[in-house]
């Protein structure tokens, strides 16, 4: 795993924020951080427990999006005490036909994963044609490969462990038009935990719809 630090000026607060796959800092520069330091942790080739990074601050928050949200799962026990944890389209299930990604799906996006990346995956993120546009002047850096061979490395991961979800997540947020993980999935796995969801008029990536993290946040109630 990697990370990279979008504001960090000693602030009493953190933002620790866990990407989907593929992704890096670059997309999210846009958001205002206000008094809030900021990590972006991204980049599942390995999954690591994370030290040394968190330390110094009175409050923590966790914002985690797509891939991100069962990672940061599996890592709770080495994440510090958080005031409020979000989940942002994903679910603790990353492959699963009932609560996140069916597994034809991944396996098509598994076995076309260069092509999808060049194109059709990357539209798929969003909405609108609009925001798509906006993505590509503010793209991620990673190269394909590198991309690719992160969910290579992700699709054994999952397939070596078993999820036992225990309510973790204090509120989920879902977009109504995600073409990545459907809706419908992320929505069913959500009820079944007894966890709060605020829904959203956006695709996959939703966060063109905010200004700064502190919305976010306060998205989640």
């Amino acid at each position: 795993m990697q990370y990279c630090w979008l504001n960090k000026k000693n602030n009493k607060k953190l933002i620790v924020f866990f990407c989907g796959w593929s992704f890096d800092e670059k997309p999210f520069e846009g958001l205002q951080c206000n008094d809030n330091d900021v990590v972006v942790i991204y980049n599942y080739k390995t999954v690591d427990k994370l030290v040394d990074i968190f330390e110094g601050y009175e409050k923590y928050y966790l914002i985690s999006w797509s891939m991100g949200v069962y990672i940061a799962y599996l890592l709770r026990d080495s994440l510090p005490f958080f005031e409020k944890k979000i989940a942002i389209n994903g679910t603790p299930f990353p492959v699963d036909n009932e609560l996140g990604i069916p597994i034809k799906t991944f396996e098509l996006t598994l076995k076309y994963v260069d092509s999808g990346l060049k194109g059709k995956f990357q539209q798929n993120l969003f909405k609108a044609h609009d925001d798509y546009e906006k993505y590509l002047t503010s793209p991620v850096a990673r190269s394909i490969e590198n991309r690719a061979e992160e969910l290579i490395s992700l699709d054994t991961f999952i397939k070596g462990r078993e999820v036992e979800y225990s309510k973790f997540y204090d509120c989920a947020i879902v977009s109504d038009t995600d073409k990545i993980i459907p809706t419908r999935n992320q929505v069913r796995c959500w009820e079944k935990f007894d966890t709060p969801i605020a829904m959203m008029d956006s695709g996959h990536f939703p966060f063109y719809e905010f200004t700064s993290w502190n919305e976010i946040l306060d998205k989640c109630k």
